[in-house]
């Protein structure tokens, strides 16, 4: 069945003329009524009695016809929701997020790309940035947050949208809480790491911050979330090393400290990982409202 034919019988109902309908299609009247036989034929149904004044609708015709206006309505909504799809304001994302992004960047980004477009619908899947990286890179995410330094190899592209550095958590009442702190300083002391398995950019950057300082850690316990290192900071199992953005965590028991040597630590940040091959119009747009916020930032 052709939509070109429910849209002639459609307008032929509303102006029950096959004068006027053939003028309001931009078609000749012998084609219009032809379409209509073949309409009626492949239906099955007689539409319209002819008369010399024009047509009127059947029985049949009227219960037909708010159908084919529904119809014609939906195949109108399939080609805008289409054309939205491919100008990037129609869609959905599927986003794949690292836990510590969720602290600032992640609520700013989210909200202001809801805000631009609100009929792209977003799906949110928490991991490890190495978890994130393999997901996209595989097709199940279409972009995700991640932690950097990433050092899981895979075919995505990156768009680093922050750059940070680590600080000192200590547990409230420890005795370099209240004295300036170098990471030097530190090589007698306890850490919880970061796992070289589940979390390599993170284990990576603080073991190269420590030899940097001139040690290696020694190690009390192993984590993989930076929530979980303070929860094992917080019950005194060691210090560790984590993303600045953390001191936005209100957790009272924890104490956060700026290194007096930062400057020799090594860089960590954020970024976006994509496919530019895959990409869509929607990712694209989710990008660049990234990239314009983290130059504003």
């Amino acid at each position: 069945m052709e939509l070109r034919r429910i849209r002639h019988f459609v307008v032929l109902a509303e102006t029950l003329n096959f004068h006027k309908a053939a003028e309001k299609l931009h078609i000749a009247q012998p084609p219009l009524s032809v379409s209509i036989q073949k309409l009626e034929a492949e239906l099955g149904l007689t539409l319209f009695l002819r008369n010399p004044k024009g047509v009127s609708l059947t029985e049949e015709g009227a219960h037909i016809l708010p159908l084919s206006i529904r119809l014609l309505q939906a195949a109108e909504q399939v080609e805008q929701t289409a054309l939205e799809i491919r100008e990037g304001t129609n869609g959905s994302l599927r986003i794949g997020i690292v836990g510590s992004t969720t602290q600032q960047l992640f609520q700013k980004l989210v909200s202001a790309f809801r805000t631009s477009y609100p009929k792209i619908s977003l799906s949110f899947s928490e991991a490890t940035s190495t978890q994130i990286v393999q997901a996209v890179s595989s097709g199940k995410l279409d972009i995700g947050l991640i932690r950097t330094p990433i050092l899981a190899s895979a075919d995505v592209n990156m768009q680093i949208l922050e750059n940070d550095h680590f600080i000192l958590a200590l547990p409230e009442g420890h005795a370099l809480a209240d004295q300036p702190v170098r990471l030097s300083d530190l090589a007698d002391t306890p850490f919880i790491v970061y796992s070289s398995e589940h979390a390599r950019g993170l284990h990576y950057a603080m073991m190269a911050a420590c030899q940097s300082a001139g040690f290696s850690p020694k190690v009390s316990q192993v984590a993989v979330q930076v929530q979980t290192v303070l929860s094992l900071v917080e019950s005194h199992f060691g210090l560790a090393l984590v993303p600045s953005v953390m001191e936005n965590i209100n957790r009272y028991r924890i104490i956060y400290k700026r290194l007096e040597d930062e400057s020799a630590i090594k860089r960590i940040g954020y970024g976006l990982v994509y496919r530019q091959e895959t990409e869509s119009m929607a990712t694209s747009r989710f990008r660049a409202l990234a990239s314009d916020m983290s130059v504003r930032t």
